[in-house]
């Protein structure tokens, strides 16, 4: 399967938190997208590895991806090395992307800079013709992603661009919520964390909101990128 957006997180939810909204609209729009998840989250505080395989299954169907794997990668102690560039080269590969969207490149938990140089290199890496992969006894073709974006998380990173999300923050929540495990929960007994506080939870409205104020719109979500981008003509910006 060809996907137009491949989206990668290191864990389950990330991608739910930095950028669903925009899969929302591409999907609206008819792209082909999918999620790749680098670990199952099983260090996370609340919850389970087994929990959040089923949280993320559900939130897949609630935003209509074309297909979600999880590459069984060590929560907190994944590396950026050839086995793991490797991992997830096979899947650029397998799907073929033309826009790969990553972690942020700086951010409070270790994993989501790990995983942004990560898949970041193993971008680069996967057009290269002298790296030979295999899937499934088959042998796979070179194959670069034209972009790579990195999502805003935890930090206010200043964006490069912002996509304009508005009509679909609705359902952008309804997935996140998909993760009841891992948020405000009022009657939960566990340990809490950074994300589990009602503020955290409140913060996503009005981080795409303040985002959405900087070009006009009601909501928006932010990237990075990694090299210029490039328009036809300077009316392609309005």
């Amino acid at each position: 399967m060809k996907l137009d957006i491949l989206a990668f997180g290191a864990h389950p939810d990330d991608v739910e938190l930095g950028c669903s909204g925009t899969i929302l609209k591409e999907v609206s729009l008819g792209k082909k997208v999918g999620i790749v998840d680098l670990t199952r989250g099983e260090l996370g505080t609340r919850g389970s590895a087994a929990i959040r395989d089923h949280e993320a299954n559900a939130a897949a169907k609630i935003l209509g991806v074309s297909v979600r794997e999880n590459l069984n990668m060590r929560d907190g102690f994944f590396v950026n090395d050839e086995k793991h560039q490797l991992e997830i080269i096979k899947m650029i590969r397998k799907y073929q992307p033309e826009i790969v969207l990553c972690n942020a490149i700086d951010d409070r938990h270790i994993d989501h800079a790990k995983g942004s140089k990560l898949v970041s290199d193993a971008c680069f890496l996967s057009g290269l013709i002298k790296i030979e992969t295999e899937l499934e006894e088959e042998s796979q073709k070179a194959w670069r992603p034209k972009l790579v974006y990195h999502y805003i998380q935890w930090k206010n990173i200043e964006p490069d661009f912002v996509v304009d999300i508005t009509g679909f923050t609705d359902k952008k929540i309804e997935a996140i919520l998909a993760y009841r495990s891992q948020f405000y929960d009022p009657n939960s007994t566990e340990p809490e964390s950074p994300i589990t506080s009602k503020n955290f939870f409140e913060s996503l409205n009005y981080r795409s909101r303040d985002l959405g104020r900087l070009v006009g719109v009601d909501h928006a979500e932010g990237f990075t990128v990694e090299r210029c981008l490039a328009v036809n003509s300077l009316t392609d910006l309005l």
